[in-house]
């Protein structure tokens, strides 16, 4: 089948709603986020995070943002440092809130956020 730009953006959303969900489970943490869209990277905002999975996370935010827009973040969570980019796959503007999902996520990276979701646990 040859893909078109119709099937790229169903795939893309296919590929939302299934992070909708959540394949990673998810759980309340409140850490500051140092986060900017790809696309303006001179400008880095800071935001607190709601929650967080070895997937994404939920950032509270003041400022609106599009879904799809890609941006880079940089955290400390739980005593590990983590520079990771993510895709923002929803938003609330009434809640002052948007989920990014992790992209590229190097399989340490992975295992890192594994193990502090899991200290959240505890």
């Amino acid at each position: 089948m040859r893909m078109t730009m119709k099937t790229a953006e169903a795939a893309e959303m296919s590929a939302v709603a299934g992070a909708n969900r959540r394949a990673h489970e998810r759980v309340t943490a409140t850490f500051d986020v140092r986060f900017q869209e790809t696309a303006d990277a001179a400008r880095a905002l800071r935001a607190y995070s709601l929650n967080l999975s070895a997937g994404g996370l939920c950032l509270r935010t003041r400022r609106s943002y599009d879904v799809g827009s890609h941006v880079r973040l940089q955290m400390t969570v739980d005593g590990e440092d983590f520079d990771l980019e993510g895709i923002i796959s929803w938003v609330r503007d009434d809640a002052e809130a948007i989920g990014v999902r992790f992209v590229g996520v190097s399989d340490e990276d992975q295992a890192r956020l594994q193990r502090v979701v899991a200290s959240f646990k505890r």
